[in-house]
């Protein structure tokens, strides 16, 4: 939800890009004839925290991607509701999955009851604003581009209609992953967190449907950071789970728009962490910094059974403001790893001097 006053402004700046040309390009038809046949694919789109399964290919193909931009209200904390922008209906958007060399057909629509115009950056993209100056999209329209998968790595896609930071503060990115030609590593599991800051008008648990705050925005005082979405979007019912002894993959991305994130799972090692999701890893990390705008992907073996919490190690974020998540391993205990409590007592104070 907007005030008058913000969506005036946010309406003038909207007047003031389509008076210069920005992101309203014209329409060109793009010769193919020389382009090599590939086979073509329908990108499978997940919710967080799901994964779409590895491309499983020896060579490029052309992948069809779909996705719809949608404005909802929905749960931001118990008894908080807020407006939220999302692709694909969910906050982060739908993952996307890719292998290097794929050329990608991209269609983004506006549904027809969304407030506002909507295009789409992907980090993934070699191009003008990544997408976003071919993608200019009204409510109720549709645009299309294409683009050459380039480089393997993790990469965050957000909307970049002015004001961008506006449209990222309502929800708006997701993670595209573009696999190396090899693939990666098999793991057991695959999971999908996504990091984000949301500024309301109301405090912290302040009940109802809350609208955005302009103000906190841009001085960088958010009232909730949380994963995926909403307060407790893994935790109870809605936890990660895995078994002791599976290796487990996270693709952990930082939409901001403004806070940078210590992703940390307490409990767990890194056995191997992929730097800001490139294809160099660092090993035996504890916590790893994820830029606003940025990713990581993290791997290790759930060794023993247990709730691990994931956490901003910023760590007031996790304890007032909602960055607290739950992965639960189930399976057999190993005492040789880890005993639990084993004695309780109390212990003898030391004898006051002179007595």
């Amino acid at each position: 939800m907007i005030r008058a006053t913000q969506k005036g402004k946010v309406l003038l700046h909207y007047a003031l890009v389509c008076a210069l040309g920005i992101g309203a390009p014209t329409a060109l038809a793009a010769n193919h004839n020389d382009a090599p046949q590939l086979d073509t694919i329908q990108a499978v789109l997940t919710a967080p925290p799901l994964v779409p399964p590895p491309t499983n290919r020896n060579k490029p193909a052309k992948v069809v991607v779909d996705l719809e931009v949608i404005e909802k209200d929905m749960r931001l904390a118990d008894g908080v509701t807020y407006n939220f922008w999302t692709f694909g209906g969910s906050v982060p958007g739908s993952f996307i999955r890719v292998r290097q060399g794929d050329t990608v057909e991209f269609t983004l629509k506006n549904a027809h009851d969304s407030h506002m115009p909507h295009n789409i950056d992907l980090h993934a993209v070699s191009g003008q604003g990544g997408g976003a100056e071919a993608t200019f999209t009204l409510p109720g329209h549709k645009t299309k581009f294409t683009f050459k998968a380039l480089n393997p790595g993790l990469y965050v896609y957000h909307c970049a209609m002015p004001p961008v930071g506006m449209h990222i503060a309502n929800g708006m990115y997701g993670l595209i992953l573009v696999e190396p030609p090899e693939g990666l590593p098999k793991v057991d599991k695959e999971f999908y967190v996504m990091q984000g800051d949301f500024y309301t008008e109301g405090k912290h648990g302040d009940p109802g449907l809350q609208p955005f705050s302009l103000e906190k925005a841009i001085d960088e005082h958010p009232t909730y950071v949380v994963f995926n979405g909403s307060e407790g979007a893994l935790t109870g019912d809605n936890a990660l789970t895995a078994k002791a002894g599976e290796t487990i993959r996270m693709y952990v991305g930082n939409g901001g728009p403004n806070l940078v994130s210590s992703f940390h799972v307490i409990g767990e090692i890194f056995d191997k962490v992929y730097t800001e999701g490139g294809s160099k890893y660092q090993e035996n990390v504890q916590t790893t910094l994820v830029p606003a705008g940025g990713s990581v992907i993290v791997e290790f073996k759930a060794d023993v059974p247990g709730n691990f919490v994931l956490v901003d190690h910023s760590i007031f974020r996790t304890f007032h403001k909602g960055t607290l998540g739950i992965l639960k391993v189930d399976g057999e205990k190993n005492p040789s790893i880890y005993s639990g409590q084993q004695s309780e007592a109390e212990y003898a104070a030391p004898a006051k001097a002179g007595h």
